[in-house]
């Protein structure tokens, strides 16, 4: 066998072996999430990541004689931690260090006062400060601190002025249960917000042919990630969009820089650190990203790569995504809960697999999955109104909805099957569940 057919058959071999090695690494955590989502609550989201009794790893677990080990390493830096001084006291004992004068058991603050009553106050309140005051013993009151102690005039209320608790600024008592308000229903600024995503999703956007540049890495090892990146998320009850923040920060990252398959699962760690920085209330601490890679890596080059993507992304992590353009296609043409979580799963569904659909833009990702999911449930095609808000005909979304379509068909047999899973429960209607059309008879005219 020649030279280079011997390297092509080690790199192949080393491609192949890493994949199996994260396929197996994936195996361990899914059989350790089964049995711990059997005694979790599905319908809590977003919790603390510190009240999470068990935490999803990739990889083996550690022992229990590790994890004992390390929390009492934990314990024993917090003892140190508090035992040691702080740097303020260490200053204020230096500045207000004087042997020969005595501290006054009390200070007093006395505000401003007028010209004629300031000689008087200075000299009760140097008479009270000489004193010496003991637990038991009242402190004395002078007649002149009775008469700065006066109570407030009266004010005038002009009749004019209703101050009733009928007045529509009194807010104390609430009638009726409140309605939950949804952030995102503004009709006043639909059409700006909207205009601006669309300027905006131009400018986050990465590169389609990336991969092509990366020497060491696969579009089946982003995949694995792109996965594992999901059972996470529904481990640590993170909002949908945090997913999609992290994939957005990701491909940007691997669009300018090489990564060796070593660091992927680092890079991808540090992008959903800082999506769930972003997006999420009570993010999961850097501990806990930690302990999820099985301490593969360290807290200090979590951060580090951490700082690398930021400076990568230029700070820019405010990004569009599918999630926000299927929101608002679904605030202005109103469908059923059903087709609301088949899109969404459609929509994750295209995160997995960067080719080919890091050539479509966010929206029309979106509007395709609008498309195919209101297609497959109803009947339905693109409508009308959302052709004026959009700009997109059914003609120009049609091979991304084709491209959806195709990906639908394949998911039950698809390697990664973190969405799959995700989307048969109750709370998303176990739209995952729903067979794929085996045609789509879409016209060219919209209704």
């Amino acid at each position: 066998m020649s030279g280079s057919n011997r390297g092509q058959a080690s790199a192949a071999s080393g491609i192949h072996n890493q994949e199996n090695m994260l396929s197996r690494l994936r195996g361990s955590l899914k059989s350790r999430n089964a049995a711990n989502h059997g005694a979790s609550n599905e319908n809590q989201e977003n919790l603390p990541p510190k009240q999470a009794p068990n935490r999803t790893v990739l990889g083996q677990l550690q022992t229990n004689n590790q994890r004992g080990k390390s929390q009492n390493k934990r314990g024993s830096k917090q003892e140190i931690s508090q035992a040691q001084p702080s740097k303020n006291d260490d200053f204020g004992k230096s500045c207000n260090e004087k042997p020969a004068a005595k501290q006054p058991s009390f200070q007093i603050h006395v505000d401003e006062l007028d010209v004629p009553c300031t000689k008087k106050a200075e000299q009760v309140v140097k008479s009270v400060k000489t004193e010496e005051v003991t637990e038991m013993s009242p402190l004395p009151v002078d007649n002149t601190v009775a008469r700065l102690r006066q109570p407030l005039a009266p004010i005038d209320v002009p009749s004019a002025m209703d101050v009733s608790t009928d007045s529509p600024m009194d807010m104390s008592v609430v009638e009726g249960e409140e309605k939950p308000v949804n952030v995102n229903d503004i009709p006043e600024y639909a059409a700006e917000i909207h205009a601006y995503l669309r300027e905006l999703e131009m400018r986050t956007r990465p590169k389609a042919g990336y991969m092509k540049k990366q020497p060491d890495i696969t579009n089946s090892m982003r995949a694995i990630l792109v996965d594992w990146l999901v059972e996470v998320g529904e481990e640590y009850k993170l909002q949908n969009e945090t997913l999609y923040l992290a994939v957005n920060y990701i491909d940007r990252f691997l669009s300018s820089m090489s990564v060796l398959r070593g660091k992927l699962q680092l890079v991808g760690t540090a992008a959903m650190l800082l999506a769930s920085k972003f997006e999420e209330i009570y993010p999961p601490d850097v501990a806990e990203f930690v302990y999820i890679t099985d301490d593969t890596y360290t807290k200090k080059q979590v951060l580090r790569m951490e700082h690398l993507v930021l400076k990568v992304l230029s700070f820019d992590l405010a990004a569009p995504t599918i999630s926000q353009f299927l929101t608002q296609y679904f605030l202005h043409h109103s469908v059923s809960k059903q087709v609301e979580s088949l899109a969404m799963y459609l929509g994750e569904l295209s995160l997995i697999d960067s080719d080919p659909f890091l050539k479509y833009l966010p929206s029309q990702t979106a509007a395709s999955a609008y498309i195919l999911a209101f297609h497959t449930i109803s009947g339905g095609m693109w409508p009308l109104s959302l052709v004026e808000k959009t700009g997109y005909s059914l003609e120009e979304l049609l091979p991304c909805v084709e491209d959806l379509h195709r990906i639908y068909l394949g998911a039950p047999q698809h390697a990664q099957q973190s969405v799959q899973e995700k989307y048969k429960g109750p709370k998303y209607h176990s739209v995952s569940s729903i067979e794929a059309p085996a045609e789509l008879n879409l016209s060219a005219s919209s209704v």
